[in-house]
């Protein structure tokens, strides 16, 4: 028998390898939203070490960042805003940046400026120096205590996610998370954001005072020199994989439809608007404030492991969401109402719609 007899096909020789290989573990939907919502206890957990309470504040904040939104953060000095910021770019294995806003400060400050280079051979050329806002997480601490002016320069980075200097855009790097502070008790001196700048925060979260085992738990912890350090747990990669992932959570037209209500209600104008909204409100809230209503909803469901958003989730993140898009008016303050007084009794009023009961395999009833 020749050689060429004896050779096997080149497809006999393969079969038993590819055979003998093992096919690879798909995961699927559940397993991943298991173990995202494992993930984000550990970073809770973490933060702990550092952050004595302030649980629902911290949820909100890891909401933001897991649907690439900003937060405003209200508080009065000493609630240890700052360090919360800080510990979770810790956390998070991210660049941290930290701008303090005083009266003085320029946009080409935090933007970043040209400048004239000479090389070896006497040729000059610009070449732009970034500013600190080409960072993962920046920190506007006091974004009221600095002009207009810079306060605007924040406008494109926050939407577009990039910065214009000159005739040149530069992309700022991603992910990229705004945290802003304001202190709302000292307003001598301060330039109050416009409902324009506002708009862009995804949330204003209030930061209480500790209770009072908080506050003793602070005093305890916090005298005796020591330094707790935290673990990184998640990589700027893995926080923009898991944006996607947010953004897969289902939603049904029912959510929809609820959230179009509670949003539409807050307009004055609007036919739909309860009469007290009517008596107390100026002006509501626009469409940018439900599709941050559905974002932030979508990451409570994706935190707690769940496949798709809930009436719950709606109205966990109502008021952070709605708090600063409602502005009330005299007659509302005069009654001791605000605008968080106004959205709790907005979530009482308005029901969630009707969800029509069909048997399998027949049509729904149409309304």
């Amino acid at each position: 028998m020749s050689q060429d007899k004896q050779r096997l096909p080149p497809q006999q020789t393969a079969a038993p390898q590819i055979a003998s290989m093992s096919p690879p573990r798909i995961r699927n939907l559940a397993d991943v939203l298991q173990e995202f919502g494992q993930q984000c206890q550990v970073m809770q957990d973490e933060l702990q070490k550092v952050i004595v309470g302030q649980s629902d504040v911290i949820r909100q904040i890891f909401a933001a960042i897991f649907t690439r939104g900003h937060c405003l953060l209200e508080g009065v000095p000493g609630l240890a805003k700052t360090l919360m910021v800080s510990t979770i770019s810790r956390i998070l294995d991210m660049e941290f940046k930290r701008i303090q806003f005083t009266p003085d400060l320029m946009p080409s400050d935090i933007t970043g400026t040209m400048v004239l280079d000479e090389d070896a051979h006497g040729k000059r050329n610009f070449r732009f120096v970034e500013g600190p806002l080409f960072t993962n997480i920046l920190l506007a601490d006091e974004i009221n205590r600095t002009p207009p002016k810079t306060q605007s320069a924040l406008l494109q980075a926050m939407q577009e996610r990039e910065v214009t200097v000159g005739q040149t855009t530069y992309p700022l790097p991603e992910p990229f998370f705004t945290i802003a502070t304001q202190n709302p008790i000292e307003q001598e001196g301060t330039y109050p954001l416009p409902e324009a700048q506002l708009d862009r925060f995804m949330f204003n979260i209030k930061v209480d005072y500790p209770t009072l085992e908080e506050e003793e738990k602070i005093l305890t912890t916090t005298t005796r020199g020591e330094k707790n350090e935290v673990r990184k747990i998640m990589s700027g990669k893995v926080i923009v994989n898991l944006q996607k992932l947010v953004q897969s959570i289902a939603v049904s037209q029912y959510i929809i439809q609820y959230t179009a209500k509670v949003v539409r209600a807050t307009r004055p104008a609007d036919m739909s608007a309860p009469e007290f909204v009517r008596d107390w409100v100026d002006w509501g809230a626009g469409p940018r404030a439900g599709q941050y209503l559905i974002h932030g909803a979508k990451a409570l469901a994706a935190m707690d492991g769940r496949f798709s958003v809930a009436i719950d989730d709606i109205k966990a993140v109502a008021i952070p969401v709605l708090r600063h898009r409602i502005s009330t008016n005299f007659q509302a303050q005069a009654e001791g109402m605000n605008s968080e007084s106004v959205i709790l009794k907005l979530l009482e009023t308005i029901m969630p719609p009707n969800i029509d009961k069909f048997d399998i395999g027949t049509e729904p009833r149409r309304t």
